[in-house]
């Protein structure tokens, strides 16, 4: 009985490979925050380098909506924006985020008030800092260590370093440091350089979305657009086919069903995020070949509305490409399509007895909000409620990072470091001249950056955490670990061949962590 098991577990891995082979700091910078009255000591100098707030002009991607004008922040005497209308601008991102930031159609823009104010601190810093200057044996202190750090890293052009300078002052609300720094980041990022310019130009926007609190419509801006036509990709699909890490999370996840499932004649999945029902299309195939035949299988489908947007239509479309797979492999199907709300109910999931439920979190659950946001904490109810259904196997498939809880400044620095292994790795597999590689990275990954830096509050709806604050949630909610198949990792092993040497795969303590060479990006694992 046990060699046939493992006899039908082979069959069905080997059908999940051969069909997806056929498809095309943890320490954070440390220094204090900058004291400029060191530098500013002088009445007159200091009233001679101010800003003036009411010539500072601030224009965030909120221009890149269908909007018939856009919305161009003055800041008032407080600081605080004030909106006005402005005439349009272009509409795309390309144009507004590449390497000219500094002219008029740029998506963020500072007026030559603060390039003024940046020759002048260089005069300033030079006749302070300079070799000679009595000054530096006076007045060296840790602030002035920290003014010097910031310096040297614009002087060196270390985008990656003056980024995190300048979300520190950001977190200090040195607006006008901030200002200063975010010249200079304009000056070094490029939608079309290399993958630290690329990413270096969303953080850019997110910072100046969180100085103007407009981050959400910038988020919902970036949504995936409908393809023009059904013959067209979208961009999640592009980006699906290119990169391994959803392959891997889905492969890991079917696997976990298929062996759940091996010995059971009626099958229900629920997905809570079906997307474009890609993942299903292998496990479809895997059943089919299965010794004995196939079970009937149903799957309920459950998206939120922004997702139609990445597939072109509703749920509908998902539901008859899978039915005609299903039908083309002569396995019996049914798909049931119901709308994502933090309010699910058990009816609205139709579960019905005599099935086997598997349960999927593919990318999801960090979108639900938490204690943190909310007293209703719909992230931990829903666990229960899946629990209170007695699934069979239930599969998460999560990003590694420490995005939810954490304060803004390590909150960028995570998420700078995180999604730095991030767009290196598109960048081994998605040529730069490609192009579709902007709308992939704007449309896909953009706008998840700029919502982790700019929102806060039931706004910053991307939330991710570590694998370790998963399992405290899955236990308190009941379940118990389920080990992923290692036949099934094995087979992801030779899939990641297709891709690059510098992808890593490790399991550990029950789950499946995909990796860009020292950094987790991804992990799957799986409960009952």
């Amino acid at each position: 009985m046990q060699a046939s098991q493992q006899h039908r577990s082979s069959i069905m891995a080997s059908g999940l490979y051969h069909q997806v082979k056929k498809e095309v700091d943890p320490y954070l910078p440390q220094f204090p925050a900058i004291d400029r009255s060191i530098c500013y000591s002088d009445s007159s100098l200091r009233s001679h380098l101010s800003v003036k707030n009411s010539h500072e002009i601030y224009c965030t991607l909120e221009s890149s909506s269908a909007r018939g004008s856009d919305t161009v922040y003055n800041t008032s005497s407080n600081g605080s924006p004030i909106k006005q209308e402005s005439q349009s601008y272009p509409s795309t991102l390309h144009q507004s985020l590449d390497n000219n930031y500094s002219s008029p159609i740029s998506g963020s823009c500072v007026t030559d008030d603060v390039s003024d104010l940046r020759d002048k601190l260089r005069e300033l810093e030079t006749v302070m800092l300079g070799p000679d200057s009595d000054i530096i044996s006076s007045t060296t202190s840790p602030e002035m260590d920290s003014w010097r750090l910031v310096t040297d890293a614009v002087s060196r052009q270390d985008l990656k370093q003056v980024l995190v300078y300048c979300a520190k002052v950001v977190s200090d609300n040195d607006l006008l440091t901030a200002q200063w720094l975010m010249d200079e980041l304009r000056r070094m990022v490029s939608v079309s350089g290399e993958p630290i310019q690329r990413l270096g130009a969303y953080m850019l926007e997110g910072l100046v979305a969180r100085l103007f609190s407009s981050g959400s419509s910038i988020y919902k801006a970036l949504r995936c657009k409908e393809p023009e036509s059904v013959e067209l990709l979208s961009y999640m699909h592009i980006l699906y086919e290119v990169c391994p890490y959803f392959k891997f999370g889905y492969m890991s996840a079917n696997g976990a069903i298929a062996e759940a499932m091996k010995d059971e004649d009626r099958v229900h999945i629920i997905d809570f995020q079906i997307a474009q029902g890609s993942q299903w299309i292998t496990l479809i195939q895997a059943f089919a070949a299965r010794p004995g035949g196939p079970p009937h299988i149903r799957i309920t489908g459950i998206d939120d509305s922004t997702s139609a947007y990445a597939r072109g239509g509703g749920l509908s479309i998902v539901g008859k490409r899978l039915s005609k797979l299903a039908a083309h492999f002569k396995v019996p199907f049914e798909f049931n399509a119901a709308a994502m709300s933090g309010c699910t109910q058990q009816e609205h999931l139709q579960v019905q007895p005599g099935e086997a439920l598997a349960v999927n979190f593919a990318f999801m659950l960090h979108h639900m909000p938490d204690e943190s946001v909310s007293t209703k904490n719909h992230r931990d109810r829903l666990l229960r409620l899946v629990k209170s259904l007695s699934p069979k196997v239930v599969t998460l498939v999560e990003q590694e990072s420490n995005a939810n809880t954490a304060p803004f400044f390590p909150r960028f620095c995570e998420t700078l470091n995180y999604y730095t292994a991030m767009f290196e790795s598109i960048d081994v597999t998605l040529p730069r001249e490609h192009k579709e590689r902007i709308n992939v990275e704007q449309h896909c990954l953009a706008r998840d950056v700029v919502n982790i830096i700019a929102c806060e509050g039931p706004e910053r709806v991307e939330r991710h955490e570590l694998l370790g604050k998963w399992r405290s949630r899955f236990r308190m909610a009941g379940f118990t670990p389920y080990p992923l198949s290692s036949l099934v990792n094995a087979t992801i092993k030779t899939l990641l061949e297709n891709y690059s040497d510098k992808y890593r795969l490790e399991e550990r303590d029950g789950a499946l962590y995909l990796g860009w060479m020292n950094r987790n990006l991804v992990v799957a694992c799986a409960w009952k």
